[in-house]
């Protein structure tokens, strides 16, 4: 059940995760503005695109670079609220999800969607409210049914615990 679940190791675990993200792409982005303005790159001729190619590159990184750092500042900002069965779901909800197959587990989260953690044994999927799943979850109550839009389809589900 979704109660067992210590969200405060959720969302350190989330953190952790979109931090290590934002180092990684930091160092991928300066490792290709470097290789952007090297000397070895310049154009041999008006055809060598390779600079011009690098720097779209270094363009893209750098504006997930900005996104990753947004995403740990919503992060580190976010207060864990707790849910009671009447409490609509919305940000830091831990839904327990039954789809008559399995229970599964979404954190509804502010960034960092789409990450799996595994957490007292048991795999918790963090979604934001823009995805098809979380925007079908915003606003339930613990006990609702729902249709869930995933890549397999829409799966007809039971919101079986909400914390």
């Amino acid at each position: 059940m979704a109660h067992a679940i210590d969200k405060l190791e959720i969302l350190t675990l989330l953190r952790a995760s979109v931090k290590a993200d934002l180092d990684l792409m930091t160092a991928a982005q300066r490792t290709v503005v470097d290789g952007a303005t090297h000397e070895e790159n310049r154009p041999e001729n008006e055809k060598d695109t390779r600079a011009l190619e690098q720097s779209y590159l270094a363009r893209g990184q750098a504006q997930r670079v900005v996104e990753l750092k947004d995403s740990v500042n919503l992060l580190k900002a976010i207060e864990l609220r707790r849910f009671a069965a009447d409490t609509p779901i919305t940000v830091t909800a831990l839904v327990a999800v039954d789809d008559g197959q399995g229970v599964t587990h979404y954190f509804l989260a502010p960034a960092g969607g789409g990450v799996r953690l595994t957490v007292s044994g048991v795999e918790v999927r963090v979604i934001t409210t823009k995805s098809p799943v979380g925007q079908a979850l915003l606003g339930k109550l613990e006990g609702d049914d729902v249709d869930l839009r995933t890549p397999q389809g829409v799966s007809p589900c039971s919101i079986v615990g909400v914390s």
